[in-house]
């Protein structure tokens, strides 16, 4: 098996697959299950995929430190162009074929890069009306696909470049830790995208550091859906593959199935991918009949009563992080009591559904926005181990990450090894005491070089002690975990002067079961307002429950009656005050001013197709803001 130690005195990220060929040779690396015909490649396929694209690359005049534009989404291929290009020589730029042309310009553009590898195609079409502003040498298809468009520079599908490769002596290319790996370009809610700097060293960093959060056996499945270009993802898959782990790729769309299929050990995600296995988990709780579901419910009060006593017991409750020994006496003897009732539960309930989710998880990370705490509860009563992780893309990205030993739900855990955090005073800069909200400040290797060709971004953000300025709001308790509470940005500064933190208060929300999404508003108001996403499903059932007998057949017409404003509207107004007004105030620390006195009904779902949402599923809130202007407007003046 594969130590850390091997890899300690690497200086080039691109050096680990020859060491996973001969460790791993005859395991699967890579499994596309999905595309036509599927692909299955082992370790040393892959190394010998790697070595034949860094060739063919070098073949066409690719030369060391030359930038290349990785625009493409999830695949084998993806990885092959990702790590052969750092095997030629070169360094990348990456983003998603997805995303808009202008973007995807600007970043062929700001990142000088010479070569462009594209998924296919329909990629490069939308981005042949800005042919003339390309500064080109050649472009790469990953399809085998042949090209039509008239570009003046040379164009070669995956194939072609692959025939080039085996004809061709790769050149060894040295790299030093401190080189350019990967330009990783944030997601620009709020201008330009910038490129974050991130060398072999900041990423060989992770996959050193990584195994204190998850110690993954060799052949153990990973079910990859999260963008593999992302800071999260991508640092994540080399860690795992490293340890000679199974990368098999899924989608939204296959997502569930493939839980069953493949039965996956690990899996990194973000937030709302376990919301909606959550929800689709309760979905099903609803159907079953009356008796059941009541059984099933206390079977859920007694089990969180379990974990919250076993939490103390363990001085591992947020809430009580000090216990005195009676506290903790007296934890033991509930847990005692509440024991037999969990484990029957256990037996009739929770195995079913970790059954249901593939029956094999070991780990569950979850990362890119903080978790809800209705979800970490519900992940800790079926015994699924959900792990927190904390961090940016400037930081390649995690900083701080929960542990299987040390899991202090409602935190972001320690600092991973050589990593330090800082807590200080947002305007003086003055290190504040545990226990003291404040900036967040980070420091350690894998803290990016800098944003690229950006001096003066970079001087705002890093400090000449290497100290990062995340812009995101949290305090450290006196065992030195990250309690996350905000973001500068994010913060609504209320007319009375109140600073309100909406994402602990929209998690609380999410509780509701007539609330799929919501977003905070309120910025120079009186009172918090709220833009809101509801459920369908759940409001179409509770109409009927109510007897409210309007001959609304579908969900299409129950959204045109939500804007009326008759009875009927106004019950539904009645139900959502009820529901916010429960949550907010069940959340800890909750204070009047948190309280959402206004609100309306969107309709249309945040998503990333509607740009509303990132990549990694999180809200775009100036953009979602701006798009619903008038509405906001209206909500805080009738």
């Amino acid at each position: 098996m594969t130590t850390i130690r091997e890899y300690r005195n690497l200086q080039a990220l691109s050096e680990i697959w020859a060491i996973t060929a001969t460790k791993f040779a005859d395991i699967i690396a890579l499994y596309d299950p999905h595309s036509k015909p599927e692909v299955k490649l082992t370790f040393s396929q892959l190394y010998e995929q790697l070595k034949i694209f860094a060739a063919g690359l070098q073949s066409l005049g690719i030369v060391e430190n030359d930038k290349i534009c990785l625009i493409a989404d999830n695949s084998p291929r993806w990885f092959i162009a990702d790590q052969g290009s750092m095997l030629a020589g070169a360094s990348n730029a990456v983003r998603s074929s997805q995303s808009d042309p202008n973007e995807l310009l600007h970043i062929l553009q700001d990142s000088d890069s010479s070569i462009l590898i594209v998924e296919d195609i329909k990629t490069l079409e939308k981005l042949y009306s800005f042919s003339d502003q390309f500064n080109l040498r050649l472009i790469i298809l990953l399809s085998n696909e042949k090209s039509n468009l008239e570009i003046p520079v040379k164009v070669l599908n995956f194939t072609e470049l692959m025939k080039l490769g085996k004809n061709f002596d790769l050149r060894s290319i040295v790299k030093k830790d401190t080189d350019l790996a990967t330009l990783i370009y944030t997601s620009g809610t709020t201008g330009k995208p910038k490129g974050a700097m991130l060398s072999h060293g900041n990423i060989l960093h992770q996959i050193r550091s990584l195994d204190t959060i998850i110690k993954p056996k060799p052949g153990d499945r990973i079910l990859s859906i999260l963008p593999s270009w992302h800071s999260y993802e991508r640092s994540a898959e080399y860690f795992l593959l490293s340890q000679g782990c199974t990368l098999i790729y899924t989608n939204i769309r296959n997502f569930k199935n493939d839980l069953k299929k493949f039965k996956p050990h690990h899996m990194v995600g973000v937030p709302r991918l376990w919301e909606s296995l959550y929800e689709v988990i309760q979905k099903q709780f609803r159907e079953q009949s009356v008796a059941k579901e009541k059984i099933i419910k206390y079977c859920f009060e007694n089990s969180l009563k379990f974990i919250v006593c076993r939490r103390i017991f363990n001085c591992l409750s947020l809430e009580n992080l000090k216990p005195s020994f009676q506290t903790r006496a007296m934890a033991f003897i509930k847990l005692i009591a509440l024991y037999p009732i969990h484990k029957l539960a256990d037996l009739l309930v929770y195995r079913q559904i970790r059954d249901n989710l593939g029956g094999s998880f070991k780990t569950l990370i979850s990362g890119g926005g903080s978790l809800a705490k209705h979800l970490d509860d519900f992940y800790e009563i079926i015994d699924i181990p959900i792990l927190v992780g904390y961090g940016l893309t400037e930081t390649s990205p995690v900083a701080n990450a929960r542990t299987h030993k040390h899991n202090l739900r409602g935190t972001a855990g320690q600092p991973i090894a050589g990593t330090e955090i800082n807590i200080v005073d947002p305007n003086t800069r003055q290190i504040l005491s545990k226990g003291k909200c404040g900036l967040i400040l980070i420091r350690g290797p894998q803290v990016m070089q800098g944003y690229y060709k950006k001096i003066e971004e970079t001087n705002k953000v890093k400090d000449s002690q290497g100290w990062f300025d995340s812009g995101d709001l949290g305090w450290l308790t006196p065992m030195n975990d990250l309690v996350i509470t905000g973001r500068i940005k994010d913060t609504i500064v209320l007319s009375n002067g109140e600073n309100i933190e909406p994402q602990p208060i929209e998690d609380a929300c999410l509780r509701s079961v007539y609330i799929d999404q919501i977003m905070l508003v309120g910025q120079d108001q009186k009172m918090l307002g709220a833009l809101i996403v509801p459920n369908l499903d759940m409001l179409k059932s509770w109409a009927e429950d109510q007897n409210l007998h309007l001959n609304i057949p579908s969900k299409d017409e129950l959204k045109n009656v939500l804007a009326d404003n008759d009875l009927y509207s106004q019950s539904i107004q009645d139900l959502y005050r009820k529901e916010l007004k429960k949550e907010v105030q069940n959340r800890p620390g909750y204070r009047s001013d948190d309280l959402i006195k206004t609100f309306d009904f969107i309709l249309e779902p945040f998503s990333i197709e509607n740009n509303m949402m990132t990549q990694t599923l999180k809200m775009k809130r100036l953009v979602i803001m701006k798009h619903y202007q008038v509405i906001i407007d209206k909500m805080f003046n009738s």
